[in-house]
């Protein structure tokens, strides 16, 4: 999504803004009216990422602070392009429009309503590096900055990230899932880059080695390298990129949703468990279970 809006949304200035239910903006301060207010007349500058935060930097405005427009999806919350001279359906989940100067739209559809939109000012990164994935700017949205960087994100440390994890008392899924150490893992990638690196989502880190968790994060890096360019992964229509085009990388998934089917590399019958109210998926074989282990 962050890819999309780059090539389609990005160099754009909004000349429009409508809001058709007001908590789709709750986190912006003073509702929907100033975030009409702030958003009009802006160009957005660059396409912005850190774990499952999206931002568009803004051009100057009447505020002196740097801005930036912001959308956190939730989980279902689609950012969809509708180019211009194209019809423009109205999703019956569509939460805001903004209007943009070639004649686009940038429609924020949530049908769960847990996502939502705000103009928000940035914050220096305390380290001095770019804030995430898509720009130089050394800065974050307020709201972002207790969020970790995530693999992809070129001013994230992965020597400083190995030696945090092996800190923690905890087993390794649940370190890959702790968005302060680090973000944008969700269940089917941990479980996926798990399989990858051989090991047990229970794997206590203070018992790891130092190569043992750099190669669990390099094999979740792949995989997640690998989701971008199949698109994603797509299990339903909530799941779409700008263009509203699904991803297939749920083609290509070993594990992770494939239980009593065989291991890709070695037959075995993938094993289904229960973890954090969701499941995780292993093969038995490649990846056994730890004589000592957390949940």
């Amino acid at each position: 999504m962050r890819d999309g809006l780059e090539r389609h949304v990005v160099g754009r200035v909004v000349t429009g803004v409508r809001v058709l239910r007001d908590s789709s903006v709750r986190r912006h301060d003073g509702g929907a009216e100033a975030f009409r207010d702030e958003l009009s007349g802006r160009r957005l500058e660059a396409a912005v990422r850190r774990g499952k935060y999206l931002w568009l930097p803004m051009g100057p405005g009447e505020s002196s602070a740097p801005t930036a427009l912001m959308a956190h999806l939730g989980m279902s919350g689609q950012l969809l392009v509708r180019p211009a001279g194209e019809p423009r359906p109205e999703h019956r989940h569509l939460r805001a429009r903004l209007e943009l100067d070639d004649g686009a739209a940038l429609d924020f559809v949530d049908q769960r309503t847990f996502g939502h939109l705000a103009v928000t000012e940035l914050v220096a990164t305390p380290d001095g590096a770019p804030g995430g994935y898509g720009s130089p700017l050394a800065s974050v949205p307020g709201p972002v900055a207790h969020i970790a960087r995530d693999l992809l994100d070129p001013g994230s440390s992965r020597s400083a990230l190995v030696a945090a994890v092996r800190v923690r008392r905890t087993g390794i899924k649940r370190a890959l899932l702790d968005q302060t150490l680090v973000s944008g893992v969700g269940n089917i990638y941990a479980d996926e880059g798990l399989w990858r690196a051989g090991m047990h989502y229970a794997r206590a880190t203070d018992t790891m080695r130092r190569t043992d968790v750099a190669r669990v994060l390099g094999a979740v890096e792949e995989v997640m390298r690998a989701a971008l360019v199949a698109g994603g992964t797509s299990f339903d229509a909530l799941y779409v990129d700008v263009n509203g085009a699904s991803g297939y990388f749920d083609r290509s998934l070993a594990v992770y949703g494939q239980a009593g089917r065989p291991c890709p590399r070695c037959d075995s019958p993938v094993r289904r468990d229960a973890f954090m109210s969701r499941s995780s998926f292993t093969c038995p074989t490649c990846q056994p279970r730890p004589r000592r282990g957390r949940w």
